[in-house]
Order: C-alpha cells, then structure tokens, then sequence
C-alpha cells in the first residue's frame, strides 16, 4: 500500500471492499482523537521491533536505519505540534505508519512485518501505562511524606477518635494521619505489583495466532525494558486484565482520598472547627459572603465516583468478548486515561493542599492546613471519650471485663446526669460505683493520661507514633 493508498485508506480497506466508509462511520469508530498520547510508547515500540527485524535479518540495516531516521522526524514534529493528525487514518498507529512511509519509502511499509495493530496496540497501552504507573507511585511517596512532615508536627494534639462519628477514645492528631499514610503506603504497593504484570510484551502475537518469521520476543522485551514476553498469542492480543487491575488499584487509591476528603470537610466546618484550608484551597458563595468552601475536597470525593465508573465500564466491556481481539477494546483506552489523569491530578493537589508550598517571596513554606488544637482538645473532652479507660483500671484493681464495664456505663449515666465529665465527678461519686477506686484514677481518666496508656505497636501514645513517624520515614527514604 502506496502513501497516498494509506492516507485514503478510509475509502476502502482492501480490494475486498466495493465502496469508502461513510464519515459518520468513520468519526464513530476513530480513535485517533484521544489515542495521540500513546505516540510516544507507539515510536518506542516500533523502533525495538524495527531494530529486532534487522537483527533477525527480516529487513535490511538500510531499512533499520532509514526507519529510525524518520521515526526521529515523527516524534520531533509531535513534539513540536507540527504533526498532522488525520481522521481518515483512524488511530494513532496508522497516522505514525503513514508518516514514516512519506519520509522512509519502502522501509517504512516494512516495518509491520511480523505484527498486527492487534499485538501493536497491546504493546503501546502497556508501555504507556507502565510510564503513568511510575509517575503515580512517585506521587503516593511524596503524598506520604507530607502526611508525615504534618504528623510529626503535631503528636502532641489531641483529639476525639470517633466509631460512628461518635467520639470514642483519645488520639493525636498525627495518629490519625498516620492512618491515611497506611493507607496510600498499601496503594503505592498494589500499583508496583501491577506494574509486573503490565510491563509484559505482547508484541510478536501478531493478529492473533503468533507469525511465521522467526521473531526473537525476548530481544524486543529486553529493549523495552519489560519483565517477560506474553506466552499465549490469544491470550496477549485480547487480554486487559492489567489495565483492569490498574484501575482497581486506582479506584481504592482515590477512595482512600475520597475519606480524607470527607474529614477534611468535617474538621473545617464550623461545628468541628479543627482545621483551616488555605484561602487558595477554597472558594466563597455567590450569595453568601461569609462562606469559606472546601470544593478541593468536595471535587476529590466527586471524581472518585468518576473512577469508580471506569471500572464498572472496563469489566463490563471484557465480560462478554469471546477471543480474541474485537473491535469493543477500542473503548478500554479512554476510561484508562481518565484514571490517570484524574488519579495524578488529584494526587499533585493534595500533596500542595497537605504539605503547602514554598513563598517565593519568603521562601518560607507555608502549609496548605492550619490546625487548631484547642478545638480538637475540647472536643475530646466531649462524649466521655476515657470511659473505656476507667474500666480497664477496674479491671486492672481484679474485676473482670464485663462487671467493669457495666460499673463504667452507671458512671457515665450519672455523670451525663450531672453535666460534667468523669474525670470532674468527686471521688466519694465514683467510689460509690466501686470502692476499688481510689484518687490514682484521675490520672487515668485525662486525656493525656489515656494516650499514654496505649503504648503497644500500632497504638497513639505519643512514644509509638514517633515510632511509626521513624519506620515511614526510612521506608520513604529508600
């Protein structure tokens, strides 16, 4: 197929056909619109199976050579916008072959040999996704280390833990951060774990039963980079389990945002009033000149349901295909980089919003979230939150769990009776309860005093959380 032939190749596919597609039908079934982000992964690919044919003695250096030179053209013209992207052309694949054809002749129609856009296209979202995937897990780690930077400045700040959004027991405010730099420390290993299984080459499958030109995969897998070579050519033109995989891992990845997200709308509303995002963070009201709203926030809780439906939409698409490669796959590439780009987007404003920015006029840094620890503290001290810890003194003085916690419940019935907490109920009130209590039980009973005492791993004493703060702090640093 001529140059000319393959720039009008919408007017009929082969000699096989009796009349052009129709441009309705061309526009529906393109992809070229949103697939040019693969053209980078698409150049590298096509030069190592390029380069492979040479070494395998399928094309001739010449050939090898006039190929790289223009794949060099291709990718500065894309670079810079000076490439024409045409619809006829349908895809992102066929737009670079056209190119490469103008400026290397034959050469250029040699390189499909031994592939199809099936393996082809395989291999391009593979690669690219690989790339996204690196990109991703370096902004979970710098996620992670600004949770930590704003923990380790606050492990002294206490505040109400809630079951239920009801306040249940003390914990410091790094405590609670710490629990989300878990969270993304798991998201940040389920992407690399993914990443194995992406970063395997299906290149070489062909259409779908493999080729008759003797092939070296593996050549081409190590000059890509990639972990292995897809063992079943079927299997490697129609799977998508990977990209499936990565959008699982991305989902959780912004669920995990998404209840940040919606603490952080709590603890900035006036009734919790624990945080302040910065004015850059937030917008006012049309109508309402007092209001101060945390649409990062809110936006981040929203675009994960935006995920979410990636998801559902890339298993409902592979559920009923039968092998191997159908034309439904074209549509696996726009939730995929919906993800990305929603998931990296989210991720880069986050780490702003949590760890602040640098004041070029200052150069000081200045943190996107203000804390107010005598908000936090005070709201501690609402909803009996060391009840659980005048049990354990009980049973600590010989009574068994159950009659301690029974004792503890009448206690706090008479003191919610009295308006006042149990640490500010007279000793004769509380050893009316039971007479193992004795005036070391005020200790016990402070805020402070009950954040001491949970000093086992994983716990919120202040000496286990700098603990923690230490371990991902070494871990990020590796």
């Amino acid at each position: 197929m001529s140059s000319n032939q393959l720039d009008k190749k919408s007017e009929a596919w082969s000699a096989l056909f009796s009349e052009p597609m129709s441009e309705l039908v061309q526009r529906y079934t393109a992809s070229v619109f949103f697939d040019q982000r693969l053209a980078g992964a698409d150049i590298a690919g096509s030069l190592a199976h390029a380069e492979m044919l040479a070494a395998q003695g399928i094309i001739s250096p010449q050939d090898y050579a006039a190929i790289e030179r223009g794949m060099t053209q291709i990718r500065a013209e894309i670079a810079s916008g000076a490439f024409e992207w045409k619809l006829a052309l349908e895809d992102v694949h066929l737009n670079i072959e056209a190119r490469l054809t103008q400026l290397a002749g034959d050469a250029g129609k040699r390189l499909h040999t031994g592939r199809s856009r099936n393996d082809q296209v395989a291999t391009d979202i593979r690669l690219w996704l690989r790339g996204e995937i690196d990109l991703l897990t370096a902004l979970l780690r710098e996620l992670q280390a600004a949770l930590v930077d704003v923990a380790e400045r606050h492990i002294d700040v206490i505040m109400p833990g809630f079951t239920h959004l009801q306040v249940a027991q003390p914990v410091s405010f790094a405590h609670h951060l710490l629990a989300y730099v878990e969270m993304f420390a798991r998201d940040e290993e389920r992407l690399q774990d993914a990443r194995r299984r992406v970063n395997q080459l299906p290149l070489g499958s062909a259409a779908l039963a493999g080729t008759t030109y003797p092939l070296d995969r593996e050549r081409v897998a190590r000059a890509l980079g990639m972990e292995g070579v897809c063992q079943n050519s079927l299997d490697a033109v129609s799977d998508r389990d990977f990209a499936i995989e990565f959008t699982a891992a991305a989902t959780l990845a912004m669920v995990h945002i998404s209840r940040l997200s919606e603490e952080l709308i709590l603890w900035m509303s006036q009734n919790f009033a624990f945080i302040r995002i910065a004015d850059r963070f937030t917008t006012g009201s049309s109508i309402m000149p007092q209001k101060k709203n945390p649409d990062v926030p809110e936006l981040a809780r929203g675009k994960t349901g935006r995920v979410v439906g990636a998801l559902v939409g890339l298993v409902t698409l592979m559920k009923g295909q039968p092998l191997a490669y159908n034309k439904d796959n074209q549509e696996d590439k726009e939730p995929l980089f919906d993800t990305v780009d929603t998931l990296r987007d989210t991720l880069r404003i986050f780490i702003e919003m949590i760890g602040g920015q640098i004041n070029p006029a200052t150069g000081a840094k200045e943190g996107g979230i203000g804390v107010n620890p005598q908000a936090m503290e005070q709201a501690a001290q609402k909803g009996y939150a060391t009840a659980t810890d005048l049990a354990d003194y009980l049973v600590k003085k010989g009574l068994p769990f159950r009659d301690a916690h029974e004792t503890v419940a009448r206690a706090v019935k008479a003191a919610s009776t009295h308006g006042c907490d149990l640490s500010e109920l007279p000793l004769k009130t509380l050893r009316e309860f039971h007479p193992a209590i004795d005036d070391d039980v005020y200790a016990v009973l402070s805020l402070r005093g009950s954040l001491n005492a949970r000093n086992t791993l994983g716990g919120a004493a202040p000496a286990q959380v700098q603990n923690q703060i230490k371990r991902h702090r070494a871990r990020l640093a590796a």
